[in-house]
């Protein structure tokens, strides 16, 4: 049995906005996606928008209990944070970091969140999200730049993937966590699977400057943790994307400071992380430039260790108000379709199509009027949003 919806927008992304349009679900998949009077609606939002699940490609779930704990610095100090996150770390116990997930996961949910990619120490986050009514992609953290480590992080990956089964609405995927924490052999270990990936890169300007010259305040990181080992360094950033180039999917958390005219290929995206980006103080991201020549850049959140929330329409409504001229249609599509594309999920969800799942977010709009329709979706307005996921109301 099909049951058609209705609302002042639907915004299927794949096309053009359609006023007052219908999308019509059969069991779990939508059937089809139609103008107004096409088709006599079951249920009518009113003053909504029927928009696609919200993909959020990049999220810490284990450290949402550090939400107001480790304050952001500036980009010359970021090291300083990433000390404060190791100590918070080694503060959580095993049933703490789960209670963390759990309540992280929640909040996606409750945003209307239908893909999350999760990176997580030992992939502590799958049980929790290969029962929750969300899909996902799960990555495995790895970390080490020592022979010993690699070892170590390399069995435990083949174990933990081998006691795991991919299914539905849950896969596996590994992460090499950045090049000062990953050796460049984990990370051609890491892209050689054929799995999808995804490595924070280009984050600070440490990070470049410990990358191509093996010197800088990530130098003295590693050297006051006792793990300073620059022959085991990726030998550069062009050799970081020639490797993940043999992943199925890769995925760059960040790219802050990618340089001008850095190529990616088709199957590699970026995670641009708006607030997060911001909260550090970093210059202007490089997304418009990498748009301009056919890159896929994404939204994500990151962690609630640097963003206030993990509702990625928010990132988007900041991007908005930082860029108004960006073009609507673009910046929604970077918050479901482009990142369900990094995450290899376009052919299930991402857009309103007929014959992709039936996921779909009902967010309330202003009561104004816009020559854009896109203005409303992305004008700061309260209220709660209802999700439809795989035909089902989250409750």
């Amino acid at each position: 049995m099909s049951r058609t919806y209705t609302a002042r927008w639907v915004f299927p992304v794949c096309g053009a906005p359609l006023p007052n349009g219908t999308v019509t679900v059969r069991d779990d998949r939508i059937e089809a996606v139609d103008p107004h009077g096409t088709r006599t609606p079951d249920e009518d939002f009113g003053n909504a928008a029927i928009v696609p699940g919200f993909v959020n490609p990049h999220t810490h779930l284990d450290l949402s209990g550090a939400r107001g704990l480790i304050p952001p610095t500036d980009p010359d100090h970021f090291t300083d944070w990433l000390r404060g996150v190791i100590a918070y770390r080694r503060t959580r116990t095993p049933e703490q970091t789960q209670a963390d997930i759990r309540a992280g996961l929640a909040e996606c949910l409750r945003f209307g969140t239908t893909l999350i990619g999760d990176i997580a120490s030992e992939g502590a986050s799958w049980d929790a999200l290969a029962a929750a009514d969300t899909r996902a992609v799960v990555f495995r953290e790895l970390i080490g730049l020592s022979v010993a480590r690699f070892t170590e992080a390399s069995n435990a990956l083949i174990l933990w993937r081998r006691d795991r089964i991919d299914s539905v609405t849950c896969r596996t995927a590994v992460s090499p966590h950045a090049p000062y924490s990953a050796s460049g052999p984990l990370i051609r270990l890491a892209a050689s699977q054929g799995w999808t990936m995804t490595v924070h890169l280009a984050e600070s300007p440490a990070e470049m400057e410990l990358i191509e010259n093996r010197s800088g305040p990530f130098r003295t990181f590693l050297e006051s943790l006792g793990i300073w080992e620059p022959e085991r360094i990726a030998d550069s950033l062009r050799f970081i994307l020639w490797r993940t180039q043999r992943a199925r999917h890769v995925l760059f958390a960040h790219g802050n400071y990618l340089p001008h005219g850095t190529k990616l290929k088709s199957n590699q995206s970026i995670c641009y992380c708006p607030r997060t980006h911001a909260a550090f103080g970093h210059p202007p991201h490089p997304f418009r430039e990498f748009l301009a020549r056919g890159v896929r850049v994404c939204l994500g959140t990151d962690s609630l260790a640097s963003n206030p929330d993990l509702d990625v329409l928010a990132d988007a409504r900041f991007v908005r108000s930082r860029y108004p001229d960006f073009p609507g249609a673009q910046l929604l599509r970077m918050v479901t379709l482009s990142g369900a594309e990094a995450l290899g999920w376009e052919n299930e969800t991402g857009s309103l199509e007929a014959g992709k799942s039936a996921d779909f977010v009902v967010a309330p709009l202003p009561n104004a009027d816009a020559t854009d329709p896109h203005d409303l979706l992305f004008a700061d307005h309260a209220g709660d949003r209802r999700t439809l996921f795989r035909g089902e109301w989250r409750t």
